[in-house]
Parts: C-alpha cells; structure tokens; sequence
C-alpha cells in the first residue's frame, strides 16, 4: 500500500502558517532578566580570557573577573568587581553621549567608593521588553539583544534622598575587547 505523498505545486501556494508562541516557564521577567545579563557576562569574559567567581554572599558586588596576563605589571592575575543591572525601560541605542541610569544609593556608594584595592565598574544591560526579542539563533551565531554599556562611578557623589541617577556613556559597548582593555590598564595601575 502505498502513502500519498503531498503535491509540491500545492504546498508551493498555501501561505505558510504562523509560528506558534513556546510555552515559556512562569519565571518573574526580572528575574529572566538577571539570567540574561549573567549569560552576556559569562560570553564576554569567555572571549576575553577571563574567570568568573561569583561572591558568596555577594554584599552587593554581582562578579569577580580575573585576567591572566604576563604583560601586567601590578601583579600576574588581576581582577575587577562586576555590578550587573538590567532594563527594558530604554530604547536600544540610545541617542547622545550618555544616557540615564538610576541606581539606589546604598548601591552608589558601594560603586563609588575611592580609592579602593580592588576596581568596581557597573554594567547596564538593555534589553527589548518582550522575552520572545531577547535571542535570535541560527547555525552561524546566537544574537543576544541589546547590549551592555560599563562605567566606572568611583569618586561619583549621592544626589538624590534615595535613588540618584548617574549617566552611561554610550560609547563603553561592554564586549571582550572593552574587558581586555580594562584588565590592561589595572594589570599597569591604571583605573578601568
């Protein structure tokens, strides 16, 4: 008995269905997005040849990121502190030279402690409000939108009663090359 086959001149015609939504898991969205921005770190310190540790408890500061290199001269393995944020409350690219980010002031003060031994920058993800545009995958890459943007706010004053909010420059694009060259200049004594 033989099965029918479909006809290719038939199919060839019939507009093609609409792709039926994946059940996501209940996860809080903040919570989704703390995941996301933990992944784009892990991403970029693999690229640039760094470890990761993650304090325990953390006291406010999200990563340590190490860099082996024989080319530092303050010592062979230098690190930096990592405070992760997320938002889907700004546009991607944003427009100008920096854009607005409010922090809590006990996080500020964490973040803009000076002088310190070991160097803190705050690293601000975008990403588009909806989960389903947050990764695009195909056989020759995994796109993660938006980008992640670094600062260094030490020296940075408190402002506001409970919240101040601090500028991003939108030129610090957070990827493996602004990593190596932040770990260059600590790995020299020199600030992120």
């Amino acid at each position: 008995m033989a099965l029918a086959q479909p006809d290719p001149a038939t199919q060839a015609h019939s507009p093609s269905p609409e792709p039926i939504a994946p059940l996501r898991g209940a996860l809080a969205t903040t919570a989704c997005m703390e995941t996301l921005q933990v992944g784009y770190l892990h991403a970029v310190a693999a690229a640039a040849g760094c470890s990761l540790a993650q304090p325990f408890p953390d006291n406010g500061i999200d990563w340590h990121v190490s860099h082996a290199s024989r080319g530092h001269t303050v010592d062979d393995e230098v690190t930096i502190k990592v405070q992760l944020k997320c938002t889907y409350q700004l546009a991607p690219r944003p427009p100008g030279a920096t854009f607005a980010f409010t922090l809590d002031n006990d996080h500020l003060v964490k973040l803009a402690r000076s002088p310190v031994s070991v160097h803190k920058i705050l690293v601000v993800m975008i990403v588009p409000r909806r989960q389903e545009d947050w990764l695009r995958a195909g056989h020759d890459r995994l796109a993660l939108r938006h980008c992640c943007y670094w600062t260094n706010l030490a020296g940075h004053p408190v402002t506001g009663r409970r919240r101040t909010t601090v500028r991003i420059p939108t030129t610090r694009v957070f990827d493996d090359r602004a990593l190596c060259e932040i770990m260059t200049r600590v790995g020299v004594g020199g600030r992120p």
